[in-house]
């Protein structure tokens, strides 16, 4: 996943006029000032002062500017954030106020330089907040929320601003502007209007009241899902119930007790998925559904941290914003500006993919269900069961356990052997470790990133541990953007939720997590890469369906044989994996393919589902309407859960993939075809990946994407690579 560079407290401080952009068009739609003069809005009487000594206020000294983590106290963010506000709109204010005619020069380059401050604090506070948060930090992204928004509102809703956009915009033809500059303004144009510039003052002022609440829920599910996640986790008081654990998952167990200050007891931490990794260990079934049903109802205890009611009023304020902004549902508004266009597009996709998946999900079922009754189980197989008895028909098919493939992949050793290796070889990279760049917790480590022809490019930070109080999944984000206009290079981090291992133990991954390695890596190339001249444009601020593309295609470089053959070694002995074991995982590539798949969709039909709600429609109860909208798709098996459930579904109601869940499957089919397209031409080859490069991942959204991926493929992508590559279809038999 790819993390926003807006707060996650959720304002979309998204506008392709303003530097601090996020990785997508609006996430929302966006907010509405109340008035063409806001410029005090945002700022409350309780506004702290802000210290001549604020680290934020003037451009970090450290390399590429890189936030000074050191020096960055929890105090300096809030009013670093309020004297950011008040400096954005006074900057905005001058240039809607210039009595000189409306020109590409004095409207949107100050518009692009402008809030310099916000950014640098907004995309510090990103970092530590969703990999490192406390009380401190959640109760400035819960006060800050609403301010932000109506922040968002002064600047879209600006009369006199948008004057000056639309003049320019409708001279756009006339005006010999560059491409990378008439992108520029057309993207901006657009965001404006879809943010409600052009709505009446009623209709502005109705638009602000449903962001503000919007942005305040939205803040405030994150934090309680946080806290229900940390409270959800299994609490073990008898070690025999987890037989089937490794050594190290039981001693990892036993500090994360420790860190509760359970001594003497075993935590297992939840995972953001439904799905939780010890399932597929566990022996004992009794503990396996007790720690399903953790996962499963970790936000429905009817407690404080209970989501439900939350989610339910957030959807009904969506679609009300989409109402005033003159679309049918939220899903029918989020899409205008996507790859996919509309949500009837994104459906007849996902169509495609539903009955496949489905159908080898069940022929999956039946497989887990032969070997449970070939051991007299005496049971049907429920969610609880099914990634132990994977395990064990993957095993019986391909002789392939996970405990087998673990000792050959060591984090550093894929990091270092494989991630950056294949950088290497496509592209030229080279990476050198820093450890005199300030982080925001000593598990994150810092490297310098150099071009092939060794100039410094970027700096690359990742922390890959799971911390009771980091958000769940992985993403990537930025600290720093590229922009030529504001002279400035490109800083990104990857965030993960790896096992930490006990003290003196390997951090040893499943291959699930080398996946997630190189999907995040592939997020940061595109910010890495990054050669735009202005910041809204840079990197990955694309559509959502385009922005987990480059993601999903460097994927396929871990079990490229090169590549796989450089880190797959084992991290006692430095032995490369036997080819027996590597033939074992090959053969094994598309086993339990219709569960994944069927996951992924599930989760993606239940948010279009939630985001396809009219503006009348009543007030939804969660889980009957999780289970009504599952039944209506036909991919309700109770055995086959949605990836996320209503209440714990991060990316929707936290993340800004609300009504935009589908374009990881839209993307894996951009990726496969894009993966074909490499192998039609030589495969892992530097012509191929320069050419990517120079084509695609430098591009950031600087011209049409669907044009974009045209002119570098040579056609429009196809489905077939992906239905082939993810089993939900048959390779033709060659003659």
């Amino acid at each position: 996943m790819l993390r926003l560079r807006t707060l996650v407290i959720a304002t979309s401080i998204a506008l392709a006029a303003c530097s601090q952009q996020s990785n997508e068009p609006a996430q929302q739609p966006a907010p509405a000032p109340a008035s063409t003069a806001p410029a005090k809005a945002s700022t409350a009487a309780t506004t702290p002062e802000v210290s001549a000594v604020n680290p934020f206020l003037e451009p970090s000294t450290l390399p590429f500017q890189a936030p000074p983590f050191d020096k960055i106290k929890d105090g300096d963010y809030q009013p670093a954030f309020e004297e950011g506000m008040k400096q954005h709109l006074e900057e905005i204010t001058k240039i809607a106020d210039n009595p000189e005619p409306p020109t590409f020069e004095n409207t949107f380059i100050p518009m692009e330089k402008s809030g310099q401050l916000m950014t640098r604090v907004m995309q510090a506070f990103n970092a530590v907040s969703g990999a490192n948060t406390n009380d401190t930090l959640q109760k400035v992204q819960e006060e800050e929320a609403p301010k932000l928004a109506e922040h968002q509102d002064a600047i879209v809703m600006n009369d006199k601003l948008f004057k000056r956009i639309e003049t320019i915009y409708e001279q756009r033809d006339s005006l010999k502007l560059d491409p990378e500059s008439k992108r520029l303004v057309e993207v901006t144009y657009k965001n404006f209007v879809r943010g409600g510039a052009k709505l009446s003052d009623a209709d502005k002022t109705k638009l602000k009241d449903l962001n503000k609440e919007e942005s305040t829920l939205s803040t405030q599910f994150t934090n309680k899902l946080l806290a229900a996640t940390k409270a959800g986790a299994l609490v073990a008081d008898d070690k025999s119930k987890l037989d089937g654990l490794s050594d190290g998952d039981i001693a990892a167990a036993v500090e994360a007790a420790k860190a509760r200050k359970l001594d003497g007891k075993w935590v297992i931490p939840l995972q953001n998925t439904t799905q939780q990794p010890a399932l597929q260990s566990l022996n004992d079934r009794a503990t396996r559904e007790q720690l399903f049903k953790a996962s499963w109802d970790r936000a429905e205890k009817g407690d404080a941290n209970d989501t439900r009611d939350m989610i339910a009023r957030i959807a009904q304020i969506r679609a009300e914003q989409a109402k005033v902004l003159g679309f049918s549902s939220y899903a029918a508004w989020k899409l205008e500006d996507q790859m996919a266009k509309t949500p009837e597009a994104a459906l007849t996709f996902m169509d495609k993919l539903a009955p496949a998946a489905t159908a080898r999900a069940e022929r999956e079922a039946k497989d887990i269900q032969d070997v449970i009754d070939q051991q007299k189980g005496g049971f049907k197989v429920e969610a609880w069961d099914w990634n132990h008895y994977a395990e064990q028909v993957r095993k019986a098919k391909y002789d392939l356990d996970e405990s087998q493939i673990k000792p050959y992949f060591e984090l550093d050793n894929v990091l270092q052997n494989g991630v950056f290796y294949a950088a290497n070889q496509l592209y030229g990279l080279t990476f050198k470790e820093r450890k005199d760049i300030p982080v925001w917790q000593p598990d994150v480590r810092v490297f310098e990133v150099f071009d092939k022809d060794g100039s410094s490019l970027a700096l690359f930070y990742c922390d890959y541990f799971k911390r009771d109080n980091k958000n769940g999944g992985a993403w990537m984000s930025n600290l720093v953007d590229q922009s030529k206009l504001m002279g400035t290079k490109p800083v990104v981090f990857n965030v993960a939720n790896f096992t930490k291992p006990a003290p003196g133990q390997p951090a040893l991954l499943s291959f699930d997590d080398v996946i997630t390695m190189f999907h995040e890596f592939g997020h940061g190339l595109h910010g890495i890469f990054a050669n735009s001249q202005y910041p809204s444009l840079s990197g990955a601020a694309t559509a959502r369906d385009f922005v987990e593309f480059p993601s999903q295609f460097n994927e396929h470089w871990a079990t490229d044989p090169k590549i796989f053959a450089n880190y797959a070694k084992n991290y006692k002995t430095g032995e490369p994996m036997p080819q027996e074991l590597v033939e074992k995982i090959k053969k094994s590539k598309t086993f339990n393919k219709g569960y994944d798949m069927t996951e992924l969709v599930s989760a993606a039909l239940l948010d279009m589902s939630w985001h396809s709600l009219g503006p009348d429609a009543p007030k939804q109860d969660p889980d009957k309407f999780e289970a009504d909208a599952l039944a209506k798709a036909k991919i309700n098996l109770s055995y086959v859960p949605p990836r996320y459930r209503s209440s714990y579904f991060q990316h929707i109601w936290g993340n800004g993939y609300a009504a935009g869940y589908y374009a990881y499957l839209w993307t894996e089919m951009l990726a496969d075809d894009a993966f074909q397209g490499f192998v039609d031409k030589g495969g892992m080859t530097r012509a191929n990946g320069d050419r990517f490069r120079e084509m695609v991942l430098s591009r950031g959204n600087t011209e049409e994407l669907g044009k974009m991926y045209k002119d570098w493929r040579g056609k429009d992508p196809s489905i077939e690579p992906m239905l082939l590559n993810r089993g939900l279809k048959e390779a033709p038999q060659k003659k």
